[in-house]
């Protein structure tokens, strides 16, 4: 059959989310195409995709994949059930000192999440501050874990280095599915200066905000005591500490970054696992792409 850009294009996508069992609605397939249309097109041209893609209870996903819709509904309602916990979360991380934005990632961001309790943060940090903020944070897990929750602050960045040096299908994907807690101010400099996931993510515009909190400014007079040299000393220290550990550590160099203003720490090559497993999809529909997951600038994705 004879495909067009926009045919090919919708299949890319759904076998995107197919890596994550994760059929799309046709609001979200619109979302998530690489290419600028109106949703009206979008629904006319998944009619001419019969027999490459399939629709279940409104979710569409490639041929034979009927079993992810009722994957989806579960751990859709699995998620459902951790979401108040992980925005309860957010908001307290959005308190300590140092940290100036706090945004749900990962599975859980966009309710598919497979763990039991784990919650994936990313965080932005005040200058001269990433590692002090994250020791914070991980004070904080450390009570959590009592109740059998676990905070990731995978992902933690500077005020001064909000634009990704990496600009990719994967990073925009991630940047774009986030959900803002805290710092809303703070949320939109961010997206403003990766104006790149146009590029890749043309529709999808700033993340649906159900609610975002204000850090209250007595709280952040608790930092007063760290903003002179003791702090910078503490700070210097834990981040020398910390990367000469990670250091060591397996899956270390490959999507890790470690300074004075960034803190990533995906070992486990995620983003390298979701291009083999695209590609490998791409193939059995003879889509075969680099350009999906290709990168136009800068080393290794930020985003866990």
């Amino acid at each position: 059959m004879f495909m067009g850009t926009l045919e090919r294009t919708i299949l890319e996508t759904l076998a995107y989310s197919d890596v994550f069992e994760y059929p799309l609605r046709v609001n979200e397939l619109h979302r998530y195409l690489p290419m600028r249309a109106e949703t009206e097109q979008v629904s006319q041209a998944l009619d001419l995709l019969d027999g490459l893609l399939g629709e279940q209870d409104g979710y569409y996903f490639l041929a034979g994949r009927e079993m992810s819709v009722g994957i989806r509904k579960q751990r859709e309602v699995h998620s459902q059930n951790l979401m108040p916990r992980a925005l309860k979360y957010g908001r307290i991380l959005g308190a300590l000192p140092f940290i100036r934005m706090v945004a749900l990632t990962g599975s859980l961001a966009v309710l598919n999440s497979t763990k039991k309790a784990d919650f994936d943060y990313m965080l932005v940090a005040a200058p001269n501050r990433v590692w002090t903020a994250r020791a914070f944070a991980l004070l904080l897990n450390r009570f959590t874990r009592l109740f059998g929750h676990t905070l990731c602050p995978n992902l933690i960045v500077s005020e001064n280095a909000l634009a990704w040096s990496t600009h990719d299908l994967y990073s925009a994907r991630e940047l774009c599915q986030m959900i803002p807690i805290m710092g809303m101010g703070v949320y939109c400099k961010l997206m403003n200066a990766n104006e790149w996931t146009k590029d890749f993510l043309p529709n999808a515009g700033l993340a649906k905000i159900s609610e975002v909190f204000k850090t209250s400014e007595i709280w952040k007079l608790r930092e007063l005591p760290l903003r002179g040299k003791l702090g910078d000393h503490i700070e210097h220290w834990e981040m020398n500490r910390k990367i000469t550990r990670f250091a060591k550590q397996v899956g270390f160099g490959e999507e890790t970054v470690f300074n004075a203003d960034i803190c990533q720490g995906n070992f486990n090559h995620h983003k390298k696992w979701t291009q083999e497993a695209l590609q490998n999809r791409l193939r059995k529909l003879n889509l075969e792409s680099d350009s999906l997951l290709s990168v136009t600038t800068g080393a290794s994705s930020l985003i866990p």
